[in-house]
């Protein structure tokens, strides 16, 4: 069962990301251009977008009404619904990140492959991040209570 999973996931992948390199979303000027709300405004992300919510919605509905996954024992949903400070700090910094370089995480894995020198800086920064993120969070959650005596 998990050659049939790795092999789905392979496949899922590579569509995904030639689906990403055919609506031209690898191309950070593309998601650039959607950006730029003031300038020459490219609102071809924005159909991009929608399609591929209302395909996921397609998923996610289905999903909903199947039982047991095709290849696995469980489905594996987010345990966190609040929203919250974290949530709220990461979405910004996402977009921050996102605004200055033209890349998401997908994209880049992409444009990485095709030997993009600004995809593997990105990467790299994510990567860092993500690893800071993992440390300070850590730390916290270790620490006790300096105000609780």
């Amino acid at each position: 069962m998990a050659s049939m999973r790795n092999l789905s996931s392979l496949l899922v992948g590579l569509l995904f990301g030639f689906g990403l390199i055919l609506s031209g979303m690898a191309n950070p000027a593309k998601v650039l251009g959607f950006l730029d709300l003031a300038g020459q405004w490219d609102p071809s992300l924005a159909f991009v977008m929608i399609g591929a919510i209302a395909l996921a919605s397609i998923g996610f509905f289905a999903s909903r009404r199947a039982g047991k996954p095709l290849f696995d024992q469980t489905k594996h949903l987010p345990a966190k619904k609040k929203i919250d400070v974290q949530l709220i700090m990461g979405s910004a910094i996402f977009g921050v990140g996102w605004g200055i370089a033209g890349f998401c995480p997908g994209p880049a894995v992409v444009a990485a492959g095709a030997a993009k020198t600004a995809a593997v800086i990105f990467l790299a920064a994510m990567l860092a991040g993500m690893l800071a993120f993992k440390l300070l969070d850590a730390r916290r959650n270790i620490e006790p209570n300096s105000n609780a005596r």
